[in-house]
């Protein structure tokens, strides 16, 4: 017989639930984080999570979509929570759709996991500081589809099982090969590997389109506010710059991203 139906948002299993949502200290003591969405849900599964349980609103979710997320998941029933719409929508940011909320066990994502093809010249982001949970998935969504071979996430403000990130990444932060670590740490294990290290800067800089981006290649960004601390723009084997034609002098981290990624591949795939 399947769990019983729960219809209050005051059940203890969801107000813990809404906590993990809301609060980056509570996923940090729990090791858990919530993840909604069958796309989001089965990319988180396969990039090596761990499920520990399932809700689902019978009343979206497709009798088809629930198969397959249980067999992704390898759940049992002690761990399938069906819930009612009202509460379906305290739990889900996208209260109409799709109908699922899984829980993961988080883990900790280390610079030693970094896998890099011996035959490529790798892509490298490396993101220092960057507060908003919105730029760094909407970074990590273009990395994704730009090919990157990693993201390292230095000294972050945010963690990565921030449910805003999730949603802006579209899952893309479990998709591609991510890491945090120190910017000292990841200076080293760069240095150590050869990147030509390019900091994106306005001051002293060269504009993007003639530095050679073909060569195993780390890309440094820095803060929404700040920008670039002193120590990457010590590390920096080139500087570079978007020109900004405009009155502004400036744009967003992920748009810049965005434009230094494919000016990459653009270098990298003469035939597009």
């Amino acid at each position: 017989m399947g769990a019983e139906l729960i219809t209050s948002t005051q059940n203890p299993k969801i107000k813990d639930l809404t906590l993990l949502l809301e609060k980056s200290k509570e996923r940090r003591q729990k090791g858990l984080f919530a993840v909604e969405g069958i796309r989001e849900i089965s990319n988180c599964a396969a990039g090596g999570f761990t499920a520990s349980a399932l809700f689902y609103c019978p009343e979206i979710i497709s009798e088809r979509g629930l198969v397959e997320l249980r067999s992704t998941l390898s759940l049992t029933e002690k761990a399938l929570f069906p819930v009612a719409p009202n509460v379906y929508q305290k739990i889900a940011y996208r209260g109409t759709t799709e109908g699922a909320v899984a829980l993961f066990k988080s883990r900790d994502r280390r610079l030693e996991e970094i896998v890099l093809q011996d035959n490529k010249a790798p892509l490298v982001l490396v993101l220092e500081s960057v507060e908003k949970p919105g730029n760094l998935g909407a970074i990590l969504r273009t990395a994704d589809a730009a090919g990157v071979d990693a993201v390292i996430v230095c000294d972050p403000l945010t963690d990565l099982y921030n449910p805003n990130l999730i949603r802006a990444s579209i899952s893309g932060v479990f998709t591609l090969q991510i890491a945090t670590a120190t910017s000292q740490e990841a200076a080293k294990w760069l240095r150590e590997r050869s990147f030509n290290i390019l900091t994106a800067q306005l001051q002293d800089s060269k504009p993007y389109y003639d530095i050679d981006m073909t060569v195993a290649t780390a890309i440094v960004f820095g803060t929404e506010a700040d920008g670039l601390s002193d120590f990457w723009r010590e590390q920096s084997n080139a500087k570079i710059l978007i020109p900004m034609l405009g009155k502004l002098d400036s744009l967003n981290v992920s748009v810049s991203a965005a434009v230094l990624c494919y000016e990459a591949v653009r270098q990298r795939n003469k035939s597009l």
